[in-house]
């Protein structure tokens, strides 16, 4: 079984950063695209970024563009979420999936969820 544990999230004001990570265990982390969501209350769950097994490839929703960072390490079978600019409207629970495959793409399933980490930027 898949274990996604995501940290480093907490209270930051406008402007500031955070550096989200999710390490994982259970299965080979290197043969997966892995991704950031997050959701907040009373909104459907978004997609935030994404990258390609090897980190050769990074996806961004378009909110974020500019102003976050996705990278993994696969040595250390963690991803990375690396959040500049912070935005009152970034408040969310921060999940990582592992998909089903290799790559990346909008129809891809993910087969395995974190925890969440809270994410909550201050105006």
């Amino acid at each position: 079984q898949v274990q996604l544990v995501e940290s480093g999230g907490g209270l930051v004001q406008a402007g500031g950063s955070l550096r989200l990570s999710c390490a994982a265990s259970g299965r080979t982390f290197s043969w997966y695209a892995m991704a950031w969501f997050r959701q907040a209350p009373g909104k459907e769950r978004e997609f935030v970024a994404a990258i390609n097994w090897n980190g050769g490839n990074a996806f961004y929703t378009d909110s974020v563009k500019g102003r976050f960072t996705i990278s993994r390490d696969n040595a250390k079978s963690t991803v990375y979420l690396q959040m500049n600019g912070l935005k009152p409207e970034d408040t969310a629970v921060y999940h990582c999936a592992q998909a089903s495959g290799a790559y990346y793409s909008a129809g891809v399933r993910y087969e395995y969820w974190g925890q969440g980490t809270q994410v909550t930027v201050s105006s």
